[in-house]
């Protein structure tokens, strides 16, 4: 990860932009897997208010891995300040050719900017991505996860401020 000498700025914009957004709605389906996925397009409308708003603003560009057996993305996040921050996301490519290039770098960019905004993803109800400032409420998605690996998190609504909820407080989120 590269980024500019200060990113102050940009970290207190994004933790708005944070506060401000849901999850990226699954609302794509694989049929191969037959299961659903936030796709490309979920994941910018999650993000575009609350970025634009706040000052920020995202680029990415296509990237080959040295050799050429991957491809990728360079993702560079933004801030009005001229503030920013960049990382790079490389996958093997399964087929070498110009569809197998174009659906990793694809896949690249949805994963990349979902990581970079720090959004979930959340099933294909739009009021469920919907967690703006509030605490978790019972989800689908700690069924997920083993029980010993959950992390709940909480985004105060005014302050950008975190925190991470001990195992007791999730069991009663969860009405356990």
């Amino acid at each position: 990860m590269n980024k500019s000498e200060s990113i102050s700025n940009l970290a207190k914009a994004l933790c708005k932009a944070q506060n401000e957004m849901g999850g990226a709605v699954k609302d794509a389906k694989n049929p191969f897997f037959k299961s659903n996925y936030a796709d490309l397009t979920s994941i910018i409308k999650a993000i575009k208010e609350p970025f634009a708003s706040n000052g920020l603003s995202y680029s990415q560009f296509p990237v080959t891995s040295e050799g050429g057996g991957g491809v990728g993305v360079v993702t560079v996040l933004m801030h009005s300040s001229g503030e920013w921050l960049e990382s790079e996301f490389y996958l093997p490519l399964a087929k070498k050719d110009p569809q197998g290039g174009g659906s990793a770098i694809t896949y690249a960019r949805r994963y990349a900017l979902q990581a970079m905004a720090g959004i979930p993803t959340a099933d294909d109800d739009a009021e469920a991505a919907m967690m703006r400032g509030k605490l978790p409420e019972k989800s689908k998605a700690f069924g997920e996860i083993p029980e010993e690996d959950q992390r709940a998190m909480w985004v105060a609504p005014s302050k950008c401020e975190t925190a991470f909820l001990t195992t007791e407080e999730r069991k009663l989120l969860k009405g356990a």
